[in-house]
């Protein structure tokens, strides 16, 4: 009997060490930003008897990984995101890789694809105030960019283009079927965009982002596939060398139990999935004269797209900005939260709410999602969580009227009571929420509803006494009752180069 209890022992020893061998296995084909799973499952919130994080649960498989030949810091606590140290000026190899199971995207085999690299504020504090950070740095440095590619060194890539307006950026074309590597240089130091104190001064971090993109039907390159970044510091030359050298040796004083609590360094820096960057340049149509690529902004079908010229993704409707509709409900299956986590820039913590559904992820507090996520991306993640939209400052009702139809003269002021045009079918109007308060405004919210180019519109009147034509500007808007409702009809310009909207 003690022999049959002691093989038993035995064999649950070996299984306890195989399990451990295939955790650890796990964590290390995942690459940077790994992590240990008992160490997940211990917490509080995550001890479950069926939890399950296996790769087979993820929303969705990626089409692209973007892998940086430079060593994540072992200084970085389990479940913060990876940290990458770069020497300033130092080129460094992103490889390009495709990530497709056979099947997947056949529209862009055998096709070029654009991709476009960004160094970017990882502090949502510097994120407001981008432009003139920028600004500040080009007038010190007059000549130089943040960000370029060292295109000697590169393989595989096509084509490669800058904006002088865009010190950030650069981006090219290449074909997922062959062998790619971009070679980046940047030549700003995380020290140059932080106030100088007695004592030293302490870097901020920067994002690298990857934007990759197809052709649409007319040839641009604006239909988004995948985005990925990762955090990083720079350092004046060697400087990164140094601090990688001083975190190794202060982990190496560190206990066993206080060494579980990071994260392992790894050779290779493995960008993790986000949005895409909100002020996308199109700068790559089919045979085009000009060599000099002309920005545009597109609105790819993951994010809202901001209409202000600034590129920060603090506009893409974060915290109390945000539409009712893009808020998780209770009601949310784990699939929806996830897109959710993705759309609002916390893909880090993805893995760790792979089994979380919208009710679940809203019953945590702030101390929970502290604790998880760390200070600041926790206290965001709460904000997000619990933010409501913001009250639009004036409501209209619009509907297009229709060319046979003489009975809609009248409309507006039968609208309340459920007004019907002549034939008998009840008009359909459109709200419209103005926040700007400005004829620009009411010009672009009435082509994104009713699919009119907004670039055709050149004016937009109101029809006034005795039929005149009364110009709709800034003091007009601001002087609209709300939830006043229109009728809006559409004439050529007298040069046939656009529309006027008439609003009556």
């Amino acid at each position: 009997m003690a022999w049959v209890l002691s093989m038993d022992e035995v064999i649950e020893s070996g299984l306890v060490h195989d399990f451990d061998s295939s955790l650890s296995g796990i964590g290390q084909e995942l690459g940077a930003g790994a992590y240990s799973m008992s160490d997940v499952l211990a917490l509080p919130i995550f001890k479950q008897e069926d939890s399950s994080l296996s790769l087979e649960d993820e929303a969705k498989h990626p089409p692209f990984q973007y892998v940086m030949c430079a060593a994540t810091s072992p200084a970085v606590k389990l479940h913060d995101e990876t940290l990458t140290y770069l020497n300033q000026g130092q080129s460094y190899e992103i490889r390009m890789l495709d990530n497709r199971k056979m099947g997947d995207m056949p529209e862009i085999s055998g096709k070029l694809v654009k991709s476009i690299i960004r160094v970017v504020f990882h502090d949502r504090r510097l994120q407001y105030t981008e432009h003139q950070q920028l600004e500040g740095w080009k007038w010190n440095r007059p000549g130089d960019r943040l960000l370029d590619l060292d295109i000697p060194m590169s393989v595989g890539i096509i084509d490669t283009r800058t904006n002088p307006s865009q010190l950030n950026a650069v981006e090219f074309l290449w074909d997922p079927a062959k062998r790619t590597s971009a070679f980046i240089q940047v030549h700003c130091i995380s020290t140059e965009f932080t106030p100088r104190k007695h004592g030293g001064e302490k870097g901020v971090p920067f994002r690298i982002q990857v934007d990759t993109f197809k052709q649409n039907e007319n040839g641009e390159y604006t239909d988004h596939l995948h985005s990925a970044s990762c955090q990083i510091k720079v350092f004046k030359p060697k400087g990164a060398d140094r601090k990688q050298k001083n975190d190794r040796e202060k982990m190496e004083k560190r206990t066993a139990h206080e060494k579980e609590k990071y994260q392992p360094s790894y050779d290779t820096t493995i960008l993790t999935e986000c949005s895409p960057w909100p002020d996308t340049p199109t700068a790559y149509v089919n045979n085009s004269p000009s060599p000099a690529p002309t920005f545009t902004s597109s609105q790819p079908s993951t994010c809202s797209v901001p209409d202000s010229n600034s590129s920060s993704p603090n506009h893409q409707g974060d915290g109390a900005a945000q539409a009712s509709g893009e808020q998780i409900q209770p009601s949310a299956t784990t699939q929806e939260t996830q897109q959710w986590l993705l759309k609002n820039r916390f893909s880090s913590y993805t893995r760790l709410f792979s089994n979380f559904s919208g009710a679940d992820l809203l019953k945590l507090t702030k101390e929970d999602l502290v604790q998880i996520c760390g200070a600041a991306d926790g206290i965001r993640l709460y904000n997000s969580l619990k933010s409501r939209s913001v009250r639009p400052r004036l409501t209209i009702y619009v509907c297009q009227e229709q060319p046979s139809s003489t009975a809609l003269q009248g409309q507006p002021q039968a609208a309340g009571s459920g007004g019907e045009s002549g034939g008998g079918t009840p008009s359909v109007y459109h709200a419209i929420y103005l926040e700007e308060m400005v004829a620009s405004e009411v010009a672009r919210k009435l082509a994104s509803v009713f699919n009119i180019p907004f670039h055709q519109i050149n004016q937009v009147y109101r029809q006034g006494p005795t039929g005149i034509h009364i110009l709709v500007s800034d003091q007009m808007v601001q002087n609209f009752q709300d939830e006043t409702c229109f009728l809006f009809s559409t004439v050529k310009a007298e040069n046939n180069d656009g529309i006027h909207i008439i609003l009556k």
